[in-house]
């Protein structure tokens, strides 16, 4: 009978509650070397309405005793871990049901005892729930280095009230047991991700590469150097990028050296900048190697930032800045292979000069949004353009080259005439 009665009032409540239906909780799981963190995201007026109180910046100590109570991770030996309460802020977020609407995300370590395995555990939740008869939260893993796994959220479970029995089980996570080997190809493959998806690292390679096969005349670029003359630049400028990029990816991960990222991603924007002001006109020819490999200092302290937040240790940190570095290789190669034939084919003719000095012309302004973007916090109609075009640069490659060998043709077709 008491079962019953639960039913027709999560009945009632559902149907009083459709035409505004609740967003879920989510519960982003990422498994570190000695800890397990937890990123949560809740509806600020359900947050509100089970702590029964409104949520404001002071409320840490009150926040995080209701955390204690209604969070708990329980090893194999019954023994419950510590859990420490890092930050939270409230901001706002929309759903294609319920609309605009302001959420309250958490971020909370838990610390294993030293006997327990941060890879097999019961996670016991019912923060909302327990006001809430018709929420759930939503359990990802967002992370698991061993695996592979870097923000992939990977749903493994729901916590929800089983309204039958009137009780919220806890949900068991057992991770399969990975490999530094799995790990170490993940590492490889976030750092060519992370170069795809960083147009401005692309465009900085690719601004390098503009002037490469030119000489210099009257401190002008003049006329193509030849094959041997441009290979041999792009060799000594970009193994002089990469030492000074792993350099700075090594000791920053290590925490040797700490920087706040802002001025870091003005300054990456000033390298392109100053970049694309020397493909126009030749302000360090010769020292070109120096320059790089100065710059190459900068970026590598942006790289640094992608491995920081993974809170490796030891082996794992090692083989993470070693895969993570030689992806960022291999996308740079793969941007330079994509590019250099077009460049090398293109800068035989005369024409050349005015392509170089558009696409640094381009460049330059882009780099100029950035700057002003970084500076400001806000984003502008340069940098909101460049966003939606960044997808495509390998497409741009593609039809730049198909133009090329268009052009090269006809102009082989007019001589022979």
């Amino acid at each position: 009978m008491k079962n019953k009665i639960y039913i027709l009032l999560f009945l009632i409540f559902t149907n009083i509650s459709f035409s505004h239906p609740l967003p879920n909780s989510t519960v982003n799981v990422s498994v570190k070397s000695k800890s397990i963190f937890m990123l949560i995201k809740i509806p600020l007026q359900d947050f509100e309405i089970a702590l029964k109180s409104k949520v404001n910046q002071n409320d840490s100590v009150l926040i995080s005793n209701y955390f204690k109570k209604h969070i708990q991770i329980e090893d194999k030996n019954h023994q419950f871990w510590k859990i420490k309460l890092l930050k939270y802020k409230i901001q706002p977020t929309k759903s294609e049901i319920v609309g605009k609407y302001d959420e309250i995300v958490f971020e909370l370590n838990f610390y294993p005892n030293l006997r327990s395995n941060n890879r097999d555990f019961t996670l016991h939740y019912d923060a909302i729930l327990h006001e809430i008869i018709n929420q759930k939260a939503l359990i990802y893993i967002a992370s698991d280095w061993e695996n592979g796994v870097e923000n992939q959220n990977q749903q493994i479970g729901i916590i929800e009230l089983d309204v039958p029995t009137n009780t919220i089980y806890p949900l068991h996570i057992s991770l399969e047991k990975g490999s530094n080997w799995k790990g170490f190809k993940s590492m490889i493959s976030l750092g060519m991700k992370h170069i795809s998806e960083g147009i401005d690292h692309l465009l900085f390679v690719l601004v390098l590469l503009l002037p490469a096969p030119l000489l210099v005349t009257r401190k002008k670029w003049s006329h193509y150097g030849g094959i041997k003359y441009t290979l041999k630049r792009l060799l000594k400028v970009i193994t002089a990028f990469t030492i000074g990029h792993s350099f700075t990816l090594l000791i920053s991960t290590l925490g040797w050296i700490t920087l706040p990222s802002q001025p870091i991603e003005i300054l990456i924007a000033i390298s392109i900048l100053i970049s694309a002001i020397h493909a126009i006109k030749p302000l360090f020819y010769g020292k070109e190697m120096l320059v790089a490999g100065g710059f190459g200092l900068v970026h590598g302290l942006a790289f640094a930032s992608v491995l920081e937040e993974f809170e490796l240790e030891n082996t794992q940190l090692l083989l993470s800045i070693l895969g993570f570095n030689i992806g960022i290789e291999l996308m740079q190669l793969f941007v330079v292979l994509l590019f250099i034939p077009s460049i090398l084919i293109l800068s035989k003719f005369p024409i050349y000069n005015k392509v170089k000095i558009v696409g640094a012309s381009l460049i330059l302004i882009t780099s100029i949004g950035w700057i002003l973007e970084r500076i400001s916090g806000k984003s502008n109609q340069i940098t909101g353009f460049i966003d939606q075009l960044k997808n495509g640069i390998f497409v741009f490659a593609l039809t730049l080259f198909i133009i090329v060998i268009t052009y090269f043709l006809f102009k082989k077709k007019s001589i022979v005439s």
